[in-house]
């Protein structure tokens, strides 16, 4: 089974290094990465260019952000599930892949994956700060805006040729929007139980109040867009399920 890896990166020089030694020190032999980069200014392509031979494919030019840089990637897949890591963070072990594709070998029926996360901290990334479990998760909560973490997500690539890829119209919700449209479209999801991503803290979505404000809004039009009933209010509901996911396992 292949499996596609792809990052997107835009003047990371300080976290790429990370991101890109986890996808090469893997075992499982047929992983196909795809860096794009939105011309990056500072060093990041010479970090990149450090690794070239052992990188799939690096595509660097301007883009219309971080979704339109994952579509990108995702037309250049031709693994079998794809999923994106993103340039702060980094696989949880050398054995990840490797233990993903068991997973969805014995579990053929699935089309998509997800697993758990654990935030750490920027400058220690040893340092665990948050860990976001998907254990609870059910479609049902989509509509008070509880969705798998999107870092631990892998889903077959015929699924975004049939149902769509990032819509560019969001700026923070546009993998909320696309996994609540996968889900109302019939695809089978399943909880690979392992912790697969490490991700660093300070994401745009997660990073201050107005953008948790706008995600919560964008949210609410991934709802309604893929006809799912919420509302603004609606989703202050979450709050105690999201912060029973950050401290359970």
């Amino acid at each position: 089974m292949k499996i596609s890896i792809i990052t997107v990166s835009y003047n990371s020089e300080l976290t790429i290094r990370d991101t890109i030694l986890s996808v090469l020190a893997q075992t499982h032999p047929d992983i196909e990465y795809i860096i794009v980069d939105g011309a990056s200014t500072d060093g990041t392509l010479a970090i990149i260019e450090e690794y070239r031979t052992k990188i799939t494919r690096v595509i660097s030019e301007p883009d219309n952000g971080i979704y339109d840089a994952m579509n990108k990637g995702i037309r250049e897949a031709t693994g079998d599930f794809v999923g994106i890591l993103n340039s702060d963070d980094f696989l949880a072990d050398q054995d990840t892949i490797k233990d993903l594709v068991s997973f969805l070998q014995e579990n053929p029926s699935l089309d998509c994956s997800y697993a758990d996360v654990v935030y750490v901290q920027r400058e220690n990334p040893e340092k665990i700060t948050r860990f976001y479990s998907s254990k609870n998760f059910s479609p049902r909560k989509v509509r008070i805006g509880i969705m798998i973490p999107h870092a631990g997500f892998y889903a077959k690539r015929e699924l975004f040729e049939r149902f769509g890829y990032f819509k560019l119209g969001y700026r923070v919700a546009a993998d909320f929007e696309l996994m609540a449209r996968f889900m109302k479209n019939g695809a089978i999801f399943g909880r690979y139980p392992q912790v697969m991503v490490k991700m660093r803290n300070g994401g745009i979505s997660s990073n201050g109040f107005f953008w948790r404000i706008h995600q919560n809004f964008e949210i609410v039009r991934a709802c309604k867009e893929n006809g799912i009933y919420t509302n603004i209010v609606f989703l202050m509901l979450k709050i105690p399920s999201k912060l029973l996911s950050y401290i359970c396992r």
